[in-house]
């Protein structure tokens, strides 16, 4: 890509599979009725949401995840469900990150919460001999630990003035249209990974 210095990857769904059908199956056998119905509509939105930009605690959203589920499960079963849907880093993605880092600075922005945010990085170091995934990107950006998440302009900004990057050089990659549009809205450029592409297929 010409005239391109800096990358911004999501990671859910571009660098990290997701397993939506495991997490639902798991909440199911669980006892959790309705599944599609209570996790995927916008009723559940508010909590899920500020757990995402750390306004709460892992106490308060496992809390409200029990409320929700009607079921009454111990934390470690909450947790065990919630993080089914987290997939695998495929060993080609993870070569291509580390190819790409002798062209361009990487960074990542993810919404992610604390409860997968351990669990992730804990995979990634049992799949790959001990090594940090965060080491991959000059910066990680995690919505939790940011206060602002996708695809709100605001967030994106932030990241162009923290690290002086040219929003004109920089493209941000990412598997949902609607982040895509939060990034080209704060002036960067937008890559949307679409299903049944990976970012094997974008001609990095």
């Amino acid at each position: 890509m010409q005239n391109i210095e800096n990358l911004i990857f999501d990671l859910g769904g571009v660098i990290l599979t997701l397993d939506m059908p495991r997490a639902e199956q798991q909440f199911t056998a669980l006892g959790v009725k309705d599944y599609n119905a209570l996790f995927r509509s916008g009723n559940v939105s508010s909590f899920f949401k500020e757990y995402e930009v750390g306004a709460i605690s892992d106490a308060e959203f496992l809390s409200n995840l029990r409320q929700l589920a009607g079921v009454p499960l111990s934390d470690q079963q909450l947790i065990g469900a919630w993080n089914a849907m987290l997939g695998y880093f495929p060993e080609e993605r993870i070569a291509l990150l580390n190819q790409l880092k002798n062209k361009y600075r990487l960074f990542l922005f993810s919404n992610t919460n604390a409860l997968h945010l351990t669990t992730f990085r804990k995979m990634y170091a049992d799949a790959f001999n001990g090594n940090v995934f965060d080491g991959h990107f000059e910066k990680a950006y995690y919505s939790h630990s940011l206060g602002m998440r996708k695809p709100d302009k605001e967030s994106y900004e932030y990241i162009i003035t923290e690290n002086n990057l040219v929003p004109s050089k920089t493209v941000f990659i990412d598997d949902s249209i609607l982040n895509i549009e939060g990034a080209e809205a704060a002036g960067l450029r937008g890559i949307h990974i679409k299903p049944g592409m990976s970012i094997l297929d974008i001609g990095l």
